[in-house]
């Protein structure tokens, strides 16, 4: 594997994708290599996984679709299809079965990514003179309800650094083997609280993304951009106590990744994940405190630092900062209450 996270990502997504393609309908792959300069590989995969939803539906429930495979459909019976159909699709993905007996439901976000895949799909083979209509476009997106922003307040804050230093609320076993990598854990979850960044971007750092001179290392967003992010002299010293900690660790020469699992290998998003649930759950057990969740911690903090909406938004990654006050519900309702008052009549 290369010292490119994000590479390999690719890589393994679009082998993904070409494996599914073989049980598409043929005109699929017109669809994938007309959008492939316009979408990252991990957009098309979803949308992968997406339209084959949609075809077993057709060939499962609508009576014109009867006696076909996913494989036999052609863009002719495509094109038979009105917003109805898409309708009663919408309707199907609330509680339905996959091919392998499990049964799954689809929240309102749910069905507007697979609403999305459609628009998308119906879009291009209408633009391209190969469909009649475009008739997902007819279509209404579920009306999406805000979520309740979840975040850790300052005590809680400073009780989940204290649990990291000191594996306080751990059984014996666990303080054991929490011992082994307090440091990296540390490193980690001091990172997400301070830097606002993804953990997808965190998984995918490289040792040689720091400098330390500058108190800065470089994240590639999502999309692929990069981006350089500063952070205070108190994370320096944990990141460069990690990072000697790791020179003790038996690790091959070429494997670059900053953070890395028990076998010395870079660590996977669902590790990190774990990893921050297991010490927040001490610090706030009734919270489900995910990375994202930290994420939202500093999106607030740094708000309540720099009274900014636009700092937040860029040190975020936000390329509207309409999208980092929808997050940040904290923060709209700072904005107003800080008005108050101040137009007289």
């Amino acid at each position: 594997m290369s010292t490119n996270y994000y590479l390999d990502r690719n890589i393994k997504n679009m082998k993904k994708l070409n494996e599914m393609l073989a049980d598409l309908p043929t005109f699929c792959s017109i669809f994938f290599i007309g959008i492939q300069d316009t979408t990252t590989p991990l957009t098309r995969l979803n949308y992968g996984v997406d339209l084959k939803t949609f075809f077993n539906y057709l060939i499962t429930y609508e009576p014109q679709f009867a006696g076909k495979s996913v494989k036999e459909i052609t863009l002719n019976d495509i094109d038979g299809i009105d917003a109805r159909t898409i309708e009663r699709f919408m309707a199907y993905l609330s509680y339905y079965d996959k091919e392998n007996g499990k049964v799954l439901t689809n929240s309102e976000r749910g069905k507007t990514r697979k609403l999305s895949t459609l628009r998308a799909f119906f879009k291009y083979f209408f633009n391209k003179d190969m469909l009649k209509a475009n008739v997902a476009s007819k279509v209404s997106a579920p009306k999406l309800h805000d979520k309740p922003i979840i975040r850790l307040e300052p005590q809680e804050t400073e009780e989940l650094m204290y649990n990291c230093h000191n594996l306080s609320g751990f059984s014996d076993h666990q303080r054991k083997y929490n011992e082994k990598f307090k440091v990296r854990d540390n490193a980690i979850i001091s990172l997400f609280l301070t830097t606002g960044i993804r953990v997808s971007e965190c998984v995918g750092l490289n040792v040689d993304d720091f400098n330390f001179n500058l108190n800065s290392f470089r994240v590639t967003r999502k999309g692929g951009n990069q981006v350089i992010l500063y952070f205070g002299e108190d994370i320096s010293q944990i990141l460069q106590e990690y990072l000697r900690y790791r020179e003790t660790l038996n690790v091959p020469k070429e494997e670059r990744a900053m953070f890395l699992s028990s076998q010395n290998k870079r660590m996977m998003v669902r590790t990190m994940e774990y990893l921050v649930k297991k010490y927040t759950k001490v610090a706030t057990p009734l919270k489900n405190i995910t990375p994202h969740k930290l994420r939202s911690t500093y999106g607030t903090n740094l708000y309540n630092e720099t009274k900014d909406i636009y700092i937040v938004a860029e040190v975020l990654g936000h390329k509207d900062v309409n999208t980092t006050k929808k997050h940040y519900a904290a923060i709209s309702d700072d904005i107003r209450r800080s008005v108050a008052g101040k137009v007289k009549i």
